[in-house]
């Protein structure tokens, strides 16, 4: 069965995004960004809210077209062209090539679509990430802790009265001084 991998990046301080949706403190270098093409380019599909897709299809589907584009960048454009996409959103009207737009997120049709052959789905986006956390659809966490605090901003992980069990998976630290930290899912949850 595939798994939902909720990727993130945030700063020590948890934050995902600064106070006016600025994400421009991510240490992003091209060791960071070619882990980034190995791991999705296996990805059965990105499951992204509008904001986060939005985004993503401003820049991706053209960004190889820019001479002044790196090799691990051009290849990441066509990582993102050819992966299907699934947009959550209840105001986008269309979506781009290689994308479908669900107005809600209906818990059992995920679990269907994780039923389906192929890689693991790509989960991306705070407020979706929150929605999935709640509806305890995420099986894994892969969060990319960035060296720097920001003080304010979006965090990561919405107040919730859930307990979820965690196995430390993977560590990594990169060049940059970016850590991921990939934690999957226990069965239980540990008592207080």
């Amino acid at each position: 069965m595939r798994k939902i991998v909720l990727m993130a990046s945030v700063s020590l301080d948890g934050f995902m995004e600064g106070p006016d949706r600025e994400i421009d403190w991510h240490v992003v270098d091209d060791e960071l960004h070619q882990h980034f093409n190995d791991l999705l380019r296996g990805m059965g599909a990105f499951l992204e809210g509008r904001v986060t897709y939005q985004l993503m299809e401003d820049f991706w589907p053209t960004a190889d077209s820019d001479p002044s584009t790196t090799e691990t960048e051009a290849e990441f454009a066509g990582i993102w062209r050819e992966t299907p996409k699934i947009v959550f959103s209840r105001t986008l009207e269309h979506a781009g090539r290689n994308a479908t737009i669900r107005r809600e997120v209906d818990a059992e049709e995920i679990r269907a679509l994780k039923a389906q052959p192929g890689g693991d789905l790509c989960l991306g986006g705070a407020d979706l990430g929150a929605t999935f956390m709640r509806l305890d659809l995420v099986d894994e966490y892969r969060i990319y802790v960035h060296p720097v605090l920001i003080g304010r901003g979006k965090p990561l992980f919405p107040d919730s009265a859930v307990r979820t069990g965690l196995r430390l998976a993977e560590t990594r630290e990169f060049g940059s001084g970016v850590v991921l930290l990939r934690h999957e899912r226990r069965a239980v949850a540990p008592a207080e």
